[in-house]
């Protein structure tokens, strides 16, 4: 993150100390910079440029109200896959003539919210979904706008968790099928067809198949426009990666080229639905250490940290590098970064090389992603706080979660 940066040994991110943060809003602690929010929305703005488009943040990636606010200020549209990602949009502000639906498991309650809404189109990703919403759309007197998420089949490169577009993942419909269902969908009273969505995978630093699934989903949209079916739309997905460890970065100029030379001289909008990509790199965990224990086969960093806060080294074993934001003079130890959660899956990193003493605070970095968003009460732990840093400002966007809040919904019986 070219906003983290150090002075005198210690690590600021823009103008902020994180030793000063964790003093003042304790640990563990999520901070994000608003200067890389900017700059990685603009670089979709700028390879999409000259071309009519909508950039879908994937509220999924981080759906703090205060980072849906700000890309809404941006422009942004928004991608979101329940009601209750819904309700946060509208609550930071964002329209919903810019929201796009996803999602295989929409319920009877969340399609009604959604059209009363007023959003500006479903991605449907099944023939039954596509009967209960023109149903459900008959009720209320109106019209679903929709496009079909289409599974075209290509390979992602990336991990199997997060790859969606292959024909044994549970996304979308066959592209095969597609025209079909399309013809079903133009022939309903209460549907009205805006375009066509595909979303092949998440953190795609190959940008090859992202090309390759917009080559197929183009066939089909001139298919449909020689059956007498016009779209307004086509969505691309989101999936550009970002760097964690040693990964080439994207390259925005490819990524520009891609678009500009399949879409220049077509009247079909793009959509992107982009999380990750926004997010990901603006953010850091900071956590404490709280114990080093030696080991009989190797040594432990214990931290205030666990996998309740962070949950992707878990769930994908995914790495995210750890830097000591103080430089220390311990001796480097090999060590594996653990928390306090009673389970042998709880670590931040494991077969890494830190110089660090008990006390010391830790940077966990790429972790603006999937980070706050999948976080939970295991072992009823209060969830972290967040701060945006604006140059020299610092604002406290989500207070840390006390014992007694997380108590407050239940019930005794006696």
């Amino acid at each position: 993150m070219n906003h983290l940066h150090r002075r005198d040994g210690r690590l600021f991110l823009e103008g902020a100390s994180l030793e000063d943060l964790a003093r003042r809003y304790g640990t563990p602690l999520y901070v994000y910079s608003r200067a890389a929010l900017d700059e990685a929305y603009q670089a979709y703005e700028q390879a999409l440029a000259g071309l009519p488009h909508l950039i879908c943040y994937a509220v999924k990636a981080n759906s703090s109200l205060a980072i849906l606010q700000h890309f809404a200020r941006l422009g942004a549209g928004f991608d979101i896959v329940s009601g209750g990602e819904l309700a946060r949009v509208l609550a930071a502000g964002g329209s919903a003539g810019k929201v796009v639906f996803s999602g295989v498991g929409k319920t009877a309650e969340e399609m009604r919210m959604a059209l009363e809404a007023d959003i500006r189109c479903f991605n449907v990703e099944s023939e039954s979904e596509l009967e209960r919403l023109n149903r459900i759309a008959a009720e209320l007197g109106v019209r679903a706008p929709v496009s079909f998420r289409v599974n075209p089949d290509v390979d992602p490169k990336t991990h199997p968790y997060i790859s969606t577009g292959l024909k044994q993942n549970k996304f979308g419909v066959a592209i095969g099928q597609a025209s079909a269902l399309y013809r079903r969908a133009a022939a309903m009273p209460n549907v009205e067809i805006h375009g066509v969505d595909c979303h092949i995978g998440s953190q795609l630093t190959d940008l090859s198949p992202i090309a390759d699934a917009i080559d197929r989903v183009l066939v089909l949209v001139d298919e449909l426009r020689s059956a007498g079916i016009r779209l307004r739309h086509v969505d691309i997905g989101g999936g550009v990666g970002i760097r964690y460890q040693d990964e080439p970065p994207p390259d925005m100029a490819t990524y520009r080229k891609i678009l500009q030379d399949r879409f220049k001289g077509r009247d079909e909008a793009i959509i992107v639905e982009p999380g990750r990509s926004l997010v990901g790199a603006a953010g850091i965990l900071l956590t404490r250490v709280e114990y080093i224990k030696a080991g009989e086969d190797r040594n432990f960093v214990i931290v205030d940290a666990a996998m309740n806060d962070l949950m992707r080294p878990a769930l994908y074993d995914a790495f995210h590098d750890i830097v000591p934001v103080s430089e220390s003079q311990a001796v480097p130890v090999a060590c594996d970064v653990v928390g306090p959660v009673c389970e042998t899956g709880d670590f931040i990193g494991l077969g890494r090389h830190l110089a660090v003493e008990e006390g010391a605070l830790l940077a966990v970095l790429a972790a603006g992603a999937y980070g706050m968003s999948m976080s939970s009460n295991y072992n009823s732990r209060p969830r972290a706080a967040e701060v945006i840093v604006n140059g020299n400002e610092i604002h406290l966007v989500h207070e840390r979660e006390t014992v007694s809040g997380m108590m407050a919904g239940e019930r005794l019986i006696y």
